[in-house]
């Protein structure tokens, strides 16, 4: 078999993330290491440290990260204080735990040219409206770019423009990671694209619905046009759960491990049964 270059791509998600990290752990514990990575949103988070660490002893410290105290004050805002910011601002939490969080992993002053395999993520620009991909400069400041979820954290301002979460418009990035050259891609996702939709009941669900079916839509597009020599395998959540989509999920830290777990033995069961190792493998 030829050796072929080999991208992870990390969807977005929020807190059902968490998922991502046990696809990970499935991949490396089956051979599997990436020449470069794509993130979006919370897939920027994680595919940042994986490509600061592109082996299989990120997962633990990925684990650490997700059940850390320093984790669950990225939303942790009483609902009083969120009410009080939002009132004010247009965004309900502050971003400084998340930065906090991002450079006590990453480093303050690390950059894109620091990682040991190319990393690369997305934001939307608000002034251009329009996709726009980070690929070098100060890592921790894209990295809050891509994962900036518009009424959540604030637009992050850098060289006088403003970004928001790269979920808005690429959610999960097939398409980038076949530009930069991938011939074998994995999708990370967080699960929603394996549950059907149905019509929105309650208010809230109406914003899901609509964001649902254009996450879907751009997707299922950069799939069917892959090119011939690519092959693409999206790995599975491993099931979800009814609270996964409530309006307040993004906060529920609690079934972390669980989501973890769940999504490591769904995917060890998918590579096993339908990828072949590459060379050199256990």
């Amino acid at each position: 078999m030829v050796n072929e270059s080999v991208a992870f791509v990390l969807g977005g998600g929020g807190v059902l993330g968490a998922v991502e990290v046990g696809m990970l752990r499935a991949l490396f514990r089956a051979g599997f290491k990436p020449d470069v990575v794509v993130g979006t949103s919370i897939g920027a988070v994680n595919g940042a440290l994986v490509a600061a660490d592109p082996s299989e002893s990120v997962t633990d410290r990925l684990v650490r990260l997700w059940t850390s105290p320093e984790a669950a004050a990225v939303y942790g805002d009483s609902i009083g204080r969120q009410v009080r910011r939002f009132a004010a601002r247009t965004h309900l939490h502050s971003p400084r735990p998340l930065r906090r969080l991002l450079e006590g992993e990453l480093g303050e002053h690390t950059t894109f040219a620091d990682l040991k395999i190319p990393f690369r993520c997305c934001a939307a620009s608000i002034e251009r409206a329009a996709e726009h991909w980070f690929d070098s400069g100060p890592l921790v400041d894209a990295v809050l770019a891509s994962s900036a979820v518009p009424g959540l954290l604030p637009p992050m301002e850098m060289s006088g423009e403003h970004y928001v979460d790269g979920g808005i418009v690429n959610s999960i990035p097939i398409g980038e990671a076949v530009r930069v050259g991938a011939k074998l891609i994995f999708v990370l996702q967080v699960g929603r694209i394996e549950r059907p939709l149905s019509v929105p009941r309650r208010p809230w669900e109406v914003a899901q619905v609509a964001f649902e079916i254009a996450r879907r839509h751009r997707f299922a597009r950069e799939v069917a046009s892959l090119p011939d020599d690519v092959r693409v395998h999206v790995l599975p959540a491993g099931g979800g759960d009814g609270r996964d989509d409530s309006p307040w999920a993004y906060r529920d830290m609690a079934a972390v491990g669980r989501r973890i777990s769940r999504a490591y033995t769904a995917s060890r069961r998918y590579l096993a049964a339908n990828v072949h190792p590459l060379p050199g493998s256990p």
